[in-house]
């Protein structure tokens, strides 16, 4: 394969996969071929049952630039809707989704990093949702989700402006969750993302669910519990002061 080619590269190890935006020529930009790749990929993981946490990130010292802007002059193609499902499919993942950001978040980028779970950033990593440079309305899912993690003031300031702001005010407002030196981030996201793939993912994927308001399935989340056997095994692990061996993964019910 050429490697300067536009891609999504993968890996599963030690219980996390790990998914990597490539496109070295562009920032890591989007093509629509990339957006389109995102969900398969995703419900392929999601099917792993090794995989019990997922890392997206950027090659090199980028995360994402955004879509690839010369897609939108394609009559023929629809970059939106296609980054809204690659977006809503990377939201829906059952298991703790984290993105790591180095360089440029930007646009689609922010779309992507804003549908994970949890976000931990480099320092002088750079945040923007930038589609007022463009006279694109950005959308409507995507507002809803950056408004809720920045609160609606950040989310306007960004979407209004199209300005980059720094990891200190996004950490600040939300946008990222943990910010390290560029040196001390790999050792922090792989000591992080392996105590994550060692948890009951029935927890996880409740907590999922009731997080983005999902209370209509708490009936069901309590039906999994009892059937699961996670919750004995957790206190019997405790009790025996071991490490408890967590059986129950998500079949898409």
């Amino acid at each position: 394969m050429d490697r300067t080619e536009p891609r999504l590269e993968h890996t599963v190890a030690d219980g996390v996969a790990t998914v990597v935006i490539s496109n070295p020529a562009k920032r890591n930009a989007m093509t629509a071929a990339m957006w389109q790749a995102l969900p398969v990929l995703l419900e392929k993981l999601a099917a792993d049952p090794s995989v019990g946490a997922l890392v997206l990130t950027g090659a090199g010292d980028t995360f994402c630039a955004g879509a690839d802007i010369s897609s939108l002059r394609d009559p023929g193609s629809d970059p939106q809707s296609l980054a809204v499902a690659a977006e809503e499919a990377l939201a829906a993942f059952a298991l703790p989704t984290l993105a790591v950001v180095r360089g440029y978040c930007v646009g689609g980028g922010s779309q992507l990093a804003a549908a994970c779970d949890l976000r931990f950033a480099a320092e002088g990593a750079l945040f923007g949702v930038t589609p007022a440079k463009l006279g694109i309305v950005y959308p409507a899912s995507s507002t809803r989700r950056l408004a809720a993690l920045t609160g609606p003031a950040t989310a306007k300031h960004l979407l209004f402006s199209g300005e980059l702001i720094d990891t200190e005010r996004a950490l600040r407002t939300g946008l990222v969750d943990e910010v390290h030196a560029a040196g001390a981030l790999d050792e922090r996201v792989g000591a992080y993302v392996r105590t994550l793939a060692s948890r009951s993912r029935l927890t996880q994927a409740a907590a999922k669910e009731f997080a983005a308001g999902r209370e209509d399935r708490d009936a069901y989340w309590a039906g999994q519990a009892r059937g699961s056997g996670d919750t004995a095994e957790g206190v019997a692990a405790f009790l025996e002061r071991r490490t408890p061996r967590f059986t129950w993964a998500p079949t898409g019910g």
